[in-house]
Formats: structure tokens, sequence, C-alpha cells
């Protein structure tokens, strides 16, 4: 090499790494002109996936550089520590509705649809003046007071969502709150329209039975252990494979739904139906995010370990709220539901969730 080449040599700058280079990774799909970067779960990709799988980049799939960003204490943007599950992929999660932000707001627009059409259908017809005036008590006092057990969970969840380590687990908690608020939202415009009907109606006094009553006090101390876990996973599993199926569905389907009816009330069951739909959606995508970890080939018995301990805790708590609830079923003047009954199939509910999840049923809960 002659000197004036390799003084050119020398004095070359060194090679610059764009930026495109933080994201030159080979993954599924990187050869193809479709760009299908992940593995979708069936033989293409949905809308869902393309609209949520990877939205949220991982430095261990396509980046070859860390988290860009991080809190001032060094915690990274999203951090697998934020919840005692552990998974061999977090990626693997696909939820069961498909639910991304355009489906869910028309799915919600809907819902909200049909139940100001019902409440302004029956109003048109006189309906609330026709119930019988101890249900009229009883919407005005216990679901007044209701409303705030879907209020809590949905701010609990709202939280949640935040610490997902994926879009997906995200996205599932998110509308998971979302339904909450609205059915909250719900209740509380429904009470205020046909409180419009009925002289002497106290929109207030939900708030104060759900602050004093003893009959909420056990619905209160398990919606604020829900809110006060500092694991998003846990807050999320206690939601729907606990509460609901044993204060939310026993209270809305055994009592509400069962006993309208017989008070000349046909808008409240079609007020409440909705949340009875939305918890079913909530139900699958939780079955099948905690089956996944449940059945992880590397952390499956740590993770079964972990919800155990959380069913118990959350059962406790729950069905000791299940029981105070006991003396609204003999508030109605015609009685045609049983707590007996609505608490032995809020107890086979549960037990069929833990048996999907490979979960031991706590003893106070088997029969």
């Amino acid at each position: 090499m002659s000197a004036q080449a390799s003084r050119a040599a020398a004095t070359k700058p060194a090679a610059i790494v764009k930026s495109g280079a933080a994201g030159a990774a080979v993954f599924p799909g990187s050869d193809s002109r479709k760009y299908n970067y992940f593995e979708p779960k069936g033989r293409k990709a949905t809308h869902y996936e393309d609209m949520t799988v990877d939205v949220q980049p991982d430095p261990e799939r396509y980046l070859l550089q860390d988290w860009i960003i991080s809190f001032p204490d060094g915690t990274p943007t999203y951090s697998k520590d934020w919840t005692a599950a552990k998974s061999s992929n977090w990626h693997k999660f696909r939820a069961v509705d498909q639910e991304w932000e355009r489906t869910h707001y028309q799915r919600q627009s809907t819902i909200c649809g049909m139940v100001q059409n019902t409440i302004e259908n029956g109003r048109k017809s006189g309906a609330p003046t026709r119930f019988d005036p101890a249900w009229v008590k009883i919407l005005q006092n216990h679901l007044g007071a209701y409303k705030h057990a879907e209020f809590g969970l949905g701010t609990s969840t709202m939280q949640a969502q935040r610490y997902g380590y994926t879009q997906m687990v995200n996205n599932a908690i998110l509308t998971n709150s979302s339904y909450k608020l609205r059915f909250a939202q719900d209740i509380t415009l429904y009470l205020s329209e046909i409180g419009l009907d009925l002289p002497g109606f106290d929109i207030a006094a939900g708030k104060k039975h759900w602050l004093e009553d003893p009959i909420w006090q056990g619905v209160r101390k398990s919606v604020e252990s829900v809110m006060g876990s500092n694991d998003y996973l846990e807050q999320y599993f206690a939601t729907n494979v606990v509460f609901e199926p044993l204060i939310g569905e026993l209270f809305r389907s055994g009592f509400l739904m069962q006993a309208a009816s017989a008070q000349n009330d046909f808008i409240t069951p079609a007020v409440v139906s909705a949340a009875e739909a939305d918890y079913e959606r909530n139900l699958a995508n939780t079955v099948e995010l905690f089956h996944i970890l449940g059945t992880d080939p590397t952390y499956a018995a740590q993770n079964l370990a972990l919800f155990n301990k959380w069913l118990a805790k959350h059962a406790d708590l729950a069905l000791d709220a299940a029981n105070h609830l006991q003396p609204i079923w003999s508030q109605p003047r015609v009685k045609v539901a049983a707590f007996a009954d609505a608490l032995a199939q809020a107890k086979n509910r549960i037990r069929g969730i833990a048996g999907e999840l490979g979960l031991t049923v706590p003893a106070n809960l088997a029969s």
C-alpha cells in the first residue's frame, strides 16, 4: 500500500450505524414482502394481531439496543418484575375476543345505544311508575351501592393495564376496565333517569349505603383489597376469577335479573344484561392468559402455586362479602329468588373456572 493510501485509510471516518439498524434483526417473515414480523396464532395474522402484536417494542425480540428510556431509578419502560407470575414467552397470549381499539369502541357504542333505548322506551310507557315500591327502594339503595364496586374494579384494572409486559396483555386488561367503567356509568344514568319519574327517589342513597350499610362493607373490603394489590396480574385475576362469580354475578344474575320481572320491572334486567355479556368476554380472556401461564414449560408449577395463593386470599374476602349481601334477597315484597340457590350457583361457577385453570378450590368453596 502506498503512503498516500495508508494516510487515507487512517483518516477515514468510522462507519456510521444508521438508526434503522436498531431493529435490524432476523425474525419470522423478515424475508417476506408482506413483512409479517410475528408468528400468528392461526394460519395467517388476524386484524387484531396486526393491531396489537409487538406494537410495544421488546429488546428481547427485534431491537438490538435496550429500552431507550427508563424511569429515574433505572426501572425500564416495561418490566417483567411488575408481576410475580413468570412466562417463557409473554408474547404468546392472544385475547379470545380479539378486541382492539376500533372494534372496542364500536361495541361500547352499540351497548350504550341499547341501554339508552331501553330506558327511554321504558319511561315512555310509564314503566318506572309501575315498579313495586319495595323494589324502587332496592334499586335506589342497593343497585346504587353496587355501581361503586364496578367503578372500583374499573379503576383498578385501568391502573393494572399499564404494567402489562406486552400490548396484548395490556389490551385485554384495558378493555376489561372500559367495560367496568361503562357499566358503572350505565347504572348511574339509569337510576338518574327513572328517578325523574319516581317522587322522592334519592339518587345519592347508593353512596351512603356503600359507605355505611353493613350489607356492603364486605364488598367494599373485597374491592379495596383488589385495588390495593401491587401486582397487576393479581388485580386482573382477583377481578374475574374471584370477585365476578362470587359477588358480581351473584348480585346481578342471582338477584336483580331473577327478581325484577316479579316487581313489574322489565328495564333493569336489560340494563344489567350488558354487564353479564361483558363478563363472559373478560372471563374468556382471563382464562386464556392464566391457562398459558399455568402450563408454561418452565414456570408452570411456580405460577400455579401463586395463583392458588391469590385464589385463597380473595375467595375468603369475596365469600364473606357475598354472605353479607344475603339480607337483600328478603327485601322484595314478591320473593322469587333464594339466596342459597344463588350462592350455590356462584360457588359452582368459581369451581368451574378453577378447574379450567388447574387450580385447587379452597375448602370454603368446595360445597
